[in-house]
């Protein structure tokens, strides 16, 4: 008995400090923190900036005003965030069933950089002052707004993906969480995308993001605890 114990003490201890383990564990962990930063970040910006009305306004017009900078730097650094997740889902996954996914949630960091960047114009009244009613749309809110549109639909391809690669490893529940936050997330974007800034189609899209985030956390932790020696997902679990 004591001579099992100890070789499992000494395994353990092997894989705790195999460094392969360990880069791809610290990358995954970016994924576990990268939503509730943005969101955290996002929702306290709403309830404090003069003129921002959760239903009407959507996160992206934070970019703007003297406080501009926050959800800039929001942006930016939860697309660092996810972009060293996709890694270490990469690494995590190796080949088959899903093995496209990182690549599709690198694309959605990419693309929050780029919305970081390039921001949303002022409009619906925010910032204070600013004319009520949908603004005339600048080149760089162009390239926001398409960013946001290839990066969204990528991150939803990827819930699908990573669907794909937990049904072929006999997790049906995992299979169909990753399913229905994909459907509820491209509906939620379908939403907001032809809803004309509606109060139901901001908070219906707010909810989407919120959901998918929790995904991506979710994922993101459920891959860290399964992590083999070398780095890489032991295949069948």
């Amino acid at each position: 008995m004591t001579q099992r114990t100890t070789t499992a003490a000494t395994t353990t201890a092997r894989d705790t400090c195999d460094p392969a383990s360990r880069v791809t564990k610290s990358l995954l962990g970016y994924g576990v923190i990268a939503g509730p930063v943005y969101v955290a970040t996002a929702l306290v910006q709403s309830l404090t900036r003069e003129g921002f009305e959760l239903g009407r306004h959507q996160w992206s017009l934070l970019a703007n005003g003297d406080l501009g900078w926050i959800q800039i730097a929001n942006f930016v650094v939860t697309g660092l965030m996810v972009l060293a997740f996709a890694a270490g889902l990469r690494r995590a996954l190796g080949t088959g069933p899903g093995s496209r996914a990182p690549q599709l949630v690198a694309v959605y960091g990419v693309s929050l950089m780029a919305a970081g960047v390039f921001r949303a114009d002022p409009a619906l009244g925010f910032p204070a002052g600013t004319p009520e009613g949908p603004a005339p749309i600048s080149w760089h809110g162009i390239v926001h707004f398409a960013a946001g549109a290839v990066g969204f639909t990528c991150l939803a391809i990827a819930c699908f993906a990573v669907a794909r690669r937990y049904a072929a490893e006999g997790h049906r529940g995992w299979a169909r969480y990753s399913r229905l936050t994909g459907v509820v997330f491209l509906a939620g974007f379908a939403m907001v995308a032809s809803g004309r800034g509606s109060e139901a189609a901001n908070l219906a899209f707010t909810a989407a993001v919120i959901l998918v985030f929790g995904w991506l956390a979710a994922v993101a932790a459920q891959r860290y605890r399964r992590v083999a020696p070398g780095g890489a997902h032991p295949a069948g679990n």
